[in-house]
């Protein structure tokens, strides 16, 4: 594409005059996030790929872009047309970043006749928006890969990004006590006993989620993340809020001061790293920059935030804020489907399976679908947002794990094969998470044999009881052993942990085949969401947010005493909406399966139809109807 060109002709200017080889451009910000202000969305603006992981990497005479598994079809489609090479990660025969940056500039010398180029071997990066984890493992792997250099101070961005949005000045909120449950004046206390444990005066808290649960604020600066952009900076006795002024109403000003912290400009806090007064800090290197990472004049304590396990573990105020948010999601959500089905079931061309739905007079596509789901959320009290964009998969697309229908890409939908929605929304009491594929037709036997297994998937791992402290590996093939049995597998995690009213993905834990230590705990959120994902023909997953609980054993329930006594766990669905039941081949679930299956339809019905009308209550009951 032409625009892409453009820039990277501009970008190679600069190279050119800094003498580096090769610029990488990381995904993330300064602040770490997975989701990160328009600001901070260099890669996107360079590469033109839009998903939300993957780094780009830009030589003088090539370019290269790595993702995951989530999002490989999808980087296809938008790297066509320029110099990018999509590289998989995790796919053998990939090269590293520092192995194919290595091989390039060796090509580059080879067709220099031998004679070294008039570039140097140096990389450059912008070290503000890498972790210092990521920069000194970087620096290693550039080191034994070739021997070539890192300069880690420069962002070419400034220079030639010309029409690059501003940092939002959206302003800072409190989060009411009533849902935080907690004051911030309490979680710092405590935040100052864990720091203690780890022999460390303070802190800097980076990542944005962290610091608007510690303080009990949210903010508008990143989409659908109801967060601020800021750092807090925590010693023994005073913390630091760095954000920029104009953010900060008096009011909000008054209730830091109450909560025992001051504030100061953001662009501040190398200058408040320098003049930090403690004789140590806590830096956790995979969350701190590597520029502010280097600012700092006292001993560094390297570890581990300890805030994302305080955080994961939702106090009662929050959990009833779930209860609460998943309650109004799901008459939402009960609203949509009766809406697409009945729909579908008046929709005079219903007997053309290549016909396009109409619905209200109007032909429906991936986007209207999505637009209609958002429409029916936004009714409900305390919305705020989606905490996602929604992902509207139909057919084909179906199979593009991360899928986010655009103009271009849009399709209508049709009667036959299955649609994949995963959505979410914010409110100020808690975030949702949920995906369910619906049935618009007929259906293959393919179709109904993978949406089965995924469906079995989900009920083991709903179903599982596993003792405190196990990690998410150790769970995660329990969602899998039926899809590997049929030859299925799927590359991404299987679930992740919630925030309340915060980010919708939260760690540390994880339900993943990769190897994450983080322990499970009753209190923590995770979802739920095996899936299958055939490229070119459909995609299937369900999804449902669970919390963690106490599990009473048949051998505590009849009283027996056992020393010491084991703590065992559960999970209990927070989400609150009928999983489709059409598609299911019943043969192939087991008794078990099934009655946990007419439970959760039970519980589903029973919470929510006091929330609505006659019309909406026949219709959930037939569709929560035991099998």
């Amino acid at each position: 594409m032409k625009e892409i060109s453009e820039r990277l002709a501009a970008l190679r200017e600069i190279m050119r005059r800094e003498s580096l080889g090769a610029f990488i451009f990381p995904s993330t910000d300064p602040h770490n996030g997975e989701y990160v202000p328009a600001h901070w969305e260099g890669r996107k603006w360079i590469s033109g790929f839009t998903g939300s992981a993957g780094t780009a990497v830009v030589t003088m005479s090539s370019a290269a872009l790595w993702t995951d598994s989530r999002y490989f079809i999808a980087a296809e489609a938008e790297l066509e047309g320029t110099e990018f090479r999509l590289m998989k990660e995790r796919i053998e025969g990939t090269p590293t970043i520092a192995e194919w940056i290595a091989a390039e500039l060796s090509a580059m010398e080879r067709t220099a006749g031998g004679a070294k180029p008039t570039l140097h071997y140096e990389v450059g990066i912008d070290g503000m928006v890498w972790s210092a984890a990521a920069v000194e493992s970087l620096k290693e792997e550039l080191r034994v890969a070739a021997g070539i250099t890192l300069r880690t101070n420069l962002d070419p961005l400034r220079a030639i990004w010309t029409d690059r949005p501003p940092v939002s000045p959206a302003p800072v909120t409190v989060h009411p006590l009533c849902y935080s449950g907690v004051p911030a004046r309490e979680k710092l206390q405590a935040i100052r006993q864990q720091l203690r444990r780890s022999h460390a005066d303070g802190m800097l808290v980076a990542a944005l989620d962290d610091i608007a649960w510690t303080l009990n604020i949210r903010g508008n600066d990143v989409h659908c993340n109801p967060v601020a952009v800021a750092y807090l900076l925590i010693a023994s006795d005073t913390a630091t809020l760095y954000v920029d002024s104009r953010k900060l109403t008096p009011d909000v000003r008054a209730y830091l001061k109450a909560e025992g912290v001051e504030t100061d400009e953001y662009d501040r806090i190398g200058e408040g790293l320098r003049r930090y007064p403690e004789y140590n800090i806590l830096m956790d290197a995979d969350e701190v920059n590597y520029t502010l990472y280097k600012k700092v004049s006292c001993h560094i304590i390297p570890s581990a935030s300890p805030i994302p396990a305080m955080k994961a573990v939702k106090n009662a105020a929050e959990i009833a804020g779930f209860r609460s948010a998943m309650l109004r999601d799901g008459v939402a959500l009960v609203r949509f489907t009766r809406w697409l089905k009945e729909g579908l079931a008046r929709d005079a061309s219903a007997s053309d399976p290549a016909a396009p739905i109409v619905i209200d007079g109007k032909v429906q596509t991936e986007m209207s679908v999505a637009d209609k789901l958002t429409a029916l959320r936004s009714e409900q009290k305390l919305f705020r947002d989606i905490s996602f964009d929604t992902i509207v998969g139909y057919a084909d697309h179906g199979a593009i794990v991360h899928y986010e229908p655009t103009a271009e890409t849009d399709v209508p939908l049709r009667h036959h094969g299955l649609v994949l929605i995963d959505s979410g929304a914010q409110y100020s009491d808690g975030t949702t998470d949920i995906t369910r594929t619906i049935p618009l037709g007929p259906l293959t036997d393919e179709e109904r044999l993978v949406y089965t297994l995924v469906l079995k998937g989900h009920i083991a791992l709903e179903m599982l009881k596993f003792p405190d402290g196990a990690s998410g590996t150790q769970l995660d093939a329990i969602a899998r052993s039926a899809l590997w049995s049929y030859g299925y597998n799927y590359l991404h995690g299987t679930g992740h942990g919630v925030g309340s009213y915060l980010n919708v993905h939260e760690g540390p834990h994880q339900i993943r085949m990769e190897y994450r230590p983080a322990p499970l705990h009753a209190g923590m959120t995770v979802t739920d969401e095996p899936g299958v994902y055939l490229e070119g023909r459909f995609g299937v997953r369900i999804e449902n947010t669970l919390l963690i609980r106490d599990y009473l054993t048949p051998r505590e329930q009849t009283g027996e005493t056992l020393s010491p006594t084991p703590r065992f766990l559960e999970f209990d669905s927070l989400t609150l909406c009928p999983i489709d039941t059409e598609p299911v081949i019943w043969d192939m679930l087991s008794p078990a399966e099934r009655q946990w299956l007419n439970a959760y339809h039970r519980r589903v019905c029973t919470e929510l139809s006091p929330y609505l009308d006659s019309d909406e209550a026949s219709w959930l009951r037939e569709a929560c109807r035991s099998r």
